[in-house]
């Protein structure tokens, strides 16, 4: 029987090594997976590189991950915003690498990996610092800059339903990247806020089909967000 849900944090994140290349799911704070992402942490994996839409905000979640020191290089369509006060910290004194990615090139990277894809052009970034030493190729009388896909070992995404096979939905907003890095990697670990029975998940709505997850934990909402 297929069953891909684990009972503890240690058995979601066994494995992971260091240097690994870990996708992290969300959109802003929104659909990030932070009991995961702190949880790497204690699981004691240094020197990643990280790939997320930004580079985190106050001290939870991906930043006080970066914080801990275990992150090496982080590439991210805003680096800066909101409380990202531990990434421009750590960027000024020289701790961390930084890889500039527009949000959609970020996006069609990601996807491009899930799809088997190595790379692709796009007009985006032409003519700017983004493309320095990448290939340009004139197409239909139009420049294009040669992107490469961008493959994960470990994506960490935050669903809002499971079932044991794996099959994902998402909650709004936080949809956004979670599904394309579900894809995108050789581990998916989700946090999922309900487990339910298979077959509870209408097929129509799974964003994530199962045989892109491999290990699911649940993390149930607090009862004043779950009414």
């Amino acid at each position: 029987m297929i069953n891909k849900s684990v009972a503890t944090i240690e058995e979601a994140l066994a494995g992971i090594e260091d240097g690994a290349t870990i996708l992290v799911g969300g959109f802003g704070a929104v659909g990030q997976p932070d009991l995961l992402i702190e949880s790497l942490i204690d699981q004691g994996a240094r020197d990643l590189t990280v790939v997320a839409n930004n580079a985190g905000a106050g001290r939870v979640g991906l930043a006080k991950l970066m914080e801990a020191g275990r992150v090496r290089r982080i590439i991210c369509s805003f680096p800066r915003s909101a409380g990202s006060v531990v990434f421009e910290d750590l960027f000024r004194a020289g701790k961390i690498e930084l890889e500039i990615v527009p949000q959609g090139t970020l996006a069609e990277r990601l996807r491009a990996a899930g799809a088997g894809i190595p790379a692709f052009f796009t007009p985006t970034g032409y003519g700017t610092k983004l493309a320095k030493d990448k290939e340009v190729r004139e197409i239909g009388g139009r420049f294009y800059v040669l992107e490469q896909a961008l493959p994960g070992d470990v994506a960490l995404v935050e669903a809002w339903f499971a079932d044991r096979w794996g099959n994902l939905t998402y909650q709004k907003s936080g949809r956004n990247f979670n599904a394309v890095m579900a894809t995108a990697a050789k581990l998916t670990i989700a946090q999922t806020h309900y487990f339910v029975e298979l077959g509870a998940i209408d097929p129509e709505v799974v964003v994530t089909p199962g045989i892109f997850v491999q290990r699911i934990l649940t993390l149930p909402l607090p009862k004043e967000l779950a009414a």
